[in-house]
């Protein structure tokens, strides 16, 4: 069965693009997982990660039925991990997705992979039409909260803004150990599952490869391996 993660935040700059795409590895080389992530973010950063083809603008043609998406689909360098990638095209699409009027139809081009095990989808910020759509599609919605009191405030924005909509996993992301800010946030939401500032994962983004592939013996290539673990488990609850 296949069965989509949303990675999504109110916020920008928060890690949501690493998780993402380290998650999206991680569901293709440690679980077995066909596995295709969807970028959904107008500035491609994913795309530019696991992908070295331009854009083609053609991202938005999906969702007018102009193009199918199996047919946008693309393989990565990595056993089992497809991409569909975003370009600028994205830029319009809250607006056309409102005019449209097609509350489900992220949901219904999802039906285009029933074939692969696990979807990612790495969702732009915000509240959006497209979040919308999101939500309707998703079968867990995860989101990364940087330890900081606005961010947490973000994230309680979305959980009332779900409104039981969706499960959702929250992350503590960019976790400094060393800041007592930090120290007090990880305290109060111990469960959270845990995602450390590394440089790991900055090197990981710079040079276009997942964490577990360029420092495989990293603590942050261990935090994002349990946090896919976390992941599985409430997948299969």
């Amino acid at each position: 069965m296949t069965r989509t993660v949303a990675v999504y935040s109110l916020k920008g700059g928060v890690g949501k693009t690493t998780l993402a795409v380290n998650l999206a590895w991680c569901a293709a080389a440690r679980s077995a997982r066909r596995t295709l992530l969807w970028d959904l973010d107008p500035q491609a950063a994913a795309t530019f990660i696991l992908s070295d083809g331009p854009a083609r603008d053609r991202a938005r043609g999906v969702f007018s039925r102009d193009v199918s998406p199996d047919r946008l689909a693309v393989a990565t360098a990595y056993d089992r991990l497809e991409l569909l990638p975003a370009d600028a095209s994205l830029r319009g699409l809250d607006s056309y997705l409102y005019e449209l009027g097609k509350r489900r139809r992220l949901s219904r081009l999802l039906e285009a992979f029933s074939d692969r095990d696990r979807v990612i989808l790495d969702c732009p910020p915000g509240q959006t039409e497209t979040t919308e759509q999101v939500i309707r599609a998703a079968d867990l919605v995860l989101v990364p909260v940087v330890p900081s009191p606005l961010a947490r405030r973000a994230y309680e924005e979305v959980v009332r803004h779900l409104d039981g909509r969706a499960p959702v996993l929250a992350v503590h992301s960019m976790v400094d150990r060393r800041r007592r800010l930090h120290q007090d946030a990880v305290a109060a939401d111990p469960d959270w599952p845990l995602i450390p500032m590394s440089s790991a994962a900055e090197a990981g983004a710079a040079a276009r490869i997942p964490v577990g592939v360029l420092q495989p013996r990293s603590a942050a290539a261990a935090a994002l391996d349990d946090l896919w673990r976390a992941v599985e488990r409430r997948l299969a609850g």
